[in-house]
């Protein structure tokens, strides 16, 4: 006994104390930060690709999707691949985003037609689309990390502009077997790779004759994408882009459709008319 206490070892002290949650999830390491325990984004990438492939058109399959096949090792070799460039660890340090507030979006529809900036306000407008659309990143764990995506998130719809490509279904395909080669997102190889099950054979033939050939090459061989200040190179040339990257732009897919829609409808009419 020292100063009116007891000194003994309570037999019941353990069932007595505090118990801690067996699950206690990790403290967010970013504003919006959400971080999930290996079976929960187990779960969701099951769910996003079911979700994908039976409802591409709803955006939040294909936002979970993404992130859920976001792994660290593909995250990491973007960082290392903007790391080891002037322009990519410039954007690492600034941290630019792309949104309808810090781009002037009618500035961009004064420039001249040749010009990086208005062809993508051209292709926006056309395609009825926003650079508001690319929703925050939450499931990544690493700031860092987080933002790399982020950036290839709302970089998505340059690679359209610079390319032509509408967001129709065979578009959406070719851009991301450009992107999976260029950068190396999974979720793009995975998008390319079951999408087209869901395609009409004369899509599937178009892919397969045009469009995977152009992707394969120009995803493979041109500079990372992901390195593009797009920001400050809106005036730019376009051709001399292109030029630059190594990319070469493909045949105009909407004309393309086009011209074979005219072309079943004209078949269609001589067909009619020998009947009667």
């Amino acid at each position: 006994m020292e100063n009116g206490q007891l000194h003994y070892d309570d037999p019941n002290k353990k069932f007595n104390s505090e118990k801690r949650p067996a699950f206690r999830r990790p403290d967010p390491e970013y504003p919006g930060h959400t971080p999930l325990y290996n079976f929960e984004k187990a779960l969701m990438f099951l769910g996003s690709s079911i979700g994908s492939f039976f409802h591409p058109e709803r955006n939040e399959f294909i936002v979970a999707l993404g992130e859920s096949t976001a792994i660290e090792p593909v995250l990491k070799s973007l960082q290392r691949t903007m790391l080891s460039d002037k322009t990519g660890r410039q954007i690492l340090r600034e941290r630019p985003r792309i949104t309808s507030t810090s781009l002037d979006l009618d500035y961009l529809r004064s420039l001249p037609d040749n010009t990086i900036g208005k062809q993508y306000i051209v292709w926006l407008d056309r395609e009825g689309v926003s650079p508001d659309t690319r929703v925050p990143v939450k499931y990544i764990d690493n700031e860092e990390l987080a933002y790399i995506f982020q950036r290839y998130r709302e970089c998505h719809d340059f690679y359209h502009a610079i390319t032509g490509l509408p967001i129709i279904i065979e578009g959406e395909i070719s851009v991301k077997v450009l992107e999976f080669l260029n950068i190396g997102i999974p979720m793009s190889g995975l998008g390319a790779l079951f999408a087209p099950l869901r395609l009409k054979p004369s899509q599937r033939k178009r892919l397969r004759e045009i469009y995977y050939p152009w992707a394969m090459q120009n995803g493979l061989f041109s500079k990372p994408l992901i390195n593009v200040y797009w920001e400050k190179i809106l005036e730019k040339d376009i051709n001399e882009f292109r030029q630059e990257m190594g990319i070469q732009p493909p045949p105009d897919l909407r004309n393309m459709r086009k011209e074979f829609f005219a072309m079943k409808r004209k078949e269609k009419e001589l067909k009619q008319q020998g009947l009667k």
